[in-house]
């Protein structure tokens, strides 16, 4: 697995932000979270469309350590793994409906390109 030999370079609070819910899978996770409450890996990556395996893995990895996702194991064969939203997780959800809101105002989208994944951030 690639390790950074430095350390990462966080100058101030928008760069944090940026870091923890930023990019393309990190915010739709949290969108999904937000909208589903607690689902199951396969249900998670199912909601969230065309993700591998691996960046989903990798994502919700980040996102733990980040603590915006709890990660549930249950002792029971088969064995049962559930993801949640945090305490702190749930208070990302209205700057990301802020986010869309804005983009859904400046966004020129195409007349057959609808915007499917803002859908889940249900803003108002």
């Amino acid at each position: 697995m690639y390790q950074r030999k430095l350390e990462k370079d966080i100058r101030c609070p928008l760069e944090y932000g940026l870091e923890v819910f930023g990019g393309k899978w990190n915010s739709r996770i949290i969108c999904v979270l937000a909208a589903k409450k607690v689902l199951r890996y396969s249900e998670l990556r199912k909601e969230m469309g065309n993700i591998t395996d691996a960046v989903l893995a990798a994502s919700l990895k980040e996102l733990i350590a980040n603590d915006i996702v709890i990660r549930k194991s249950y002792d029971e064969i088969p064995p049962r793994v559930e993801y949640t939203l945090s305490e702190k997780g749930v208070s990302v959800v209205p700057i990301l409906q802020s986010i869309c809101k804005w983009s859904g105002a400046f966004y020129k989208e195409d007349s057959g390109n609808m915007m499917i994944h803002c859908q889940k951030c249900d803003y108002k």
